[in-house]
C-alpha cells in the first residue's frame, strides 16, 4: 500500500469498557483501520503501533500507525527469510528512546543492495517519518525484536554459524554477540533475559550494553531432562518473577512426550521459586505472567483436571474436574474476568464451571471469548507456505453456542495493554485500538 494512503477506513469512533469486552462506553478514544489485512501480532511502544500486513497481491508490508489517532504514518514492503511457519508471521520491532523511536523490519533486498550478501535486508526507519536510518544484510533470521532500547536478533539461523546479536538502535553497531540461536524473553533499560536454544537450552540474564552474564539457568533443571523445543515455549516476567513454560512434543504416535511444564525464577539471581511439571498451557488464555490456565497430563498421556495457578507461587488457586468437560466436541472459552471456564459447542448449548469453586454454573446468557475458528485459512504469501495469521477471538453466548453480534473489544488478557491502549486484529484482519484500560501488561501473544 502506498505511503500516502493514510486514514482510509480509519475512524475516530469510541468504544470499550475497561477491557471487559462489553457494550461501548462513551468518550473512550479508539480507532480502526479496515483497509489493512494485519497478519502478525501488533507491536506497540513509544506512541506508535507497527504490524506486518498482507497485501492483495500476496506481498507483505510493514504498516506503522500513530497510536493516539490511528493515522497511518507509513508503509514499506516487508520480507521473511528463514522464519519457521510454526512461529507465525514476524512482527516489526519498535525500539529506541521514546523521543525518537525507530521501527525495524526485514525488507526485500533492493537492487542497489545486490552487492550485499543475504536474502533480505534489516532496515531501521524513523518510526514517524519512515526515513531510512541504517540497514544490515540478512541471510536467515526469525526477525528483529526490541531488547530494552536496543535491537536484537538471531542471524544465519539455518546455518551452522548462526549467531545472536545485540545491535545499537541508532547505528546498527554490534554491541555483543553469542554463538547459536537465541531469543529475547524479557528486557528493560539495562538487562535482558535471553533463551539460548542449544542442546541443553538455557535462560541467561545479561547486561544489555556489554552482554556480561549475570546468571544462567538450564531449563531442564526445572521440568526434567528430555526437553524438545519443537513443542514450543513461553517466558514472561511479572514483578520479580520470570514465568517459564516448555510445551511437550511427541516424535511419533505411541512415543513418550518430551519433558514439559511451568516454573518460576527469581529475576534478580535466577533462583528457582517453584516448578509444576506435566501441565499444559491451554488456549485461548492470558499470558502466563497474568494468569496460568493449565491442564494436567498423566504419565500415559491422558488428560486430567484443569487448574488455574498463581504465577508468583505456582500454587493452584482454582480447579475444574476433568469429568465436567462435555463428551461431545468443544472449545475452551473464558469470560473477560477469567472467573469461569467455558466449554463452547458451536451452534449448540455449552456449559461452564466456576474456576474457583469447581462447580457448574448456568451457561445461558454467559458471554465468553474463544477462537473465531480452529480451522483458519492458510495465508497466500508470495514465496511462502504454511503461515497463518495471529488467531483472533470472538465472543459467544455459551447458552446457544452462537457468536455475539457487536460484542465490543476483546478482553485485555488477550489484547494486552500498553499505556492504557489495547491493539488487536479482528477476524477479517482489520486493526483496532482502544484506550479503555490502565498501565501495561502482556497479552496472550506477549
Amino acid at each position: 500500500m502506498a505511503t500516502g494512503a493514510m486514514l482510509l477506513g480509519v475512524t475516530g469512533c469510541t468504544g470499550g469498557t475497561g477491557g471487559t469486552g462489553g457494550p461501548p462506553a462513551p468518550s473512550v478514544p479508539s480507532w480502526s483501520d479496515t483497509t489493512v489485512n494485519a497478519v502478525s501480532r501488533p507491536v506497540t511502544a513509544s506512541g506508535v503501533t507497527a504490524v506486518t500486513a498482507l497485501r492483495a497481491d500476496g506481498r507483505l508490508e510493514t504498516a506503522v500507525y500513530e497510536l493516539a489517532t490511528g493515522e497511518r504514518r507509513w508503509a514499506r514492503p516487508a520480507a521473511m527469510a528463514g522464519r519457521l511457519p510454526g512461529m507465525g508471521v514476524q512482527p516489526p520491532a519498535v525500539a529506541g528512546p521514546d523521543r525518537s523511536p525507530v521501527v525495524a523490519a526485514l525488507e526485500p533486498r533492493a537492487a542497489k543492495d545486490s552487492g550485499e550478501q543475504g536474502k533480505a535486508t534489516l532496515v531501521v526507519r524513523d518510526a514517524r517519518t519512515g526515513e531510512r536510518r541504517w540497514s544490515r544484510p540478512v541471510d536467515s533470521t526469525f526477525g528483529p525484536v526490541r531488547c530494552g532500547p536496543q535491537l536484537c536478533m538471531s542471524e544465519s539461523t539455518d546455518r551452522s554459524d548462526a549467531r545472536f546479536v545485540a545491535l545499537e538502535w541508532s547505528s546498527g553497531r554490534v554491541l555483543w554477540q553469542l554463538p547459536g540461536v537465541a531469543e529475547v524473553e524479557s528486557s528493560d533499560g539495562r538487562r535482558v533475559v535471553v533463551f539460548r536454544m542449544t542442546g541443553s537450552p538455557t535462560l541467561e540474564y545479561r547486561e544489555l550494553r556489554t552482554g556480561r552474564t549475570l546468571w544462567s539457568f538450564p531449563v531442564e533443571q526445572a521440568v526434567g531432562p528430555g526437553v524438545d523445543l519443537a513443542g514450543g515455549w513461553t517466558f514472561t516476567a511479572t514483578e520479580n518473577t520470570l514465568v517459564g513454560y516448555l510445551a511437550p512434543y511427541q516424535k511419533a504416535k505411541g512415543r513418550p512426550l518430551s519433558a514439559f511444564g511451568f516454573f518460576g525464577l527469581r529475576m534478580t539471581d535466577g533462583k528457582p521459586l517453584w516448578t509444576r511439571k506435566r501441565l499444559l498451557r491451554v488456549y485461548p488464555s492470558a499470558s502466563p505472567s497474568v494468569a496460568l490456565l493449565t491442564r494436567e497430563v498423566d504419565a500415559r498421556g491422558g488428560y486430567g483436571d484443569f487448574a488455574r495457578l498463581d504465577p508468583r507461587t505456582g500454587r493452584t488457586i482454582g480447579r475444574v474436574a476433568a469429568d465436567l468437560a462435555p463428551k461431545a466436541a468443544w472449545w475452551l472459552a473464558f469470560p473477560a474476568d477469567l472467573s469461569k471456564l467455558g466449554f463452547l459447542s458451536q451452534g449448540r448449548p455449552g456449559s461452564a464451571v466456576d474456576l474457583r469453586q469447581g462447580t457448574a454454573v448456568a451457561a445461558r446468557g454467559l458471554r465468553a471469548w474463544s477462537f473465531c475458528t480452529v480451522n483458519p485459512a492458510e495465508l497466500r504469501i508470495a514465496g511462502h507456505r504454511g503461515f497463518y495469521p495471529i488467531a483472533p477471538l470472538c465472543a459467544y453466548d455459551l447458552g446457544t453456542g452462537r457468536k455475539v453480534s457487536d460484542p465490543g473489544p476483546p478482553p485485555a488478557w488477550y489484547t494486552g495493554v500498553f499505556d492504557g491502549w489495547r491493539v488487536w486484529r479482528d477476524e477479517q484482519g482489520a486493526l483496532h485500538a482502544v484506550r479503555d484500560a490502565a498501565g501495561t501488561l502482556p497479552g496472550m501473544y506477549g
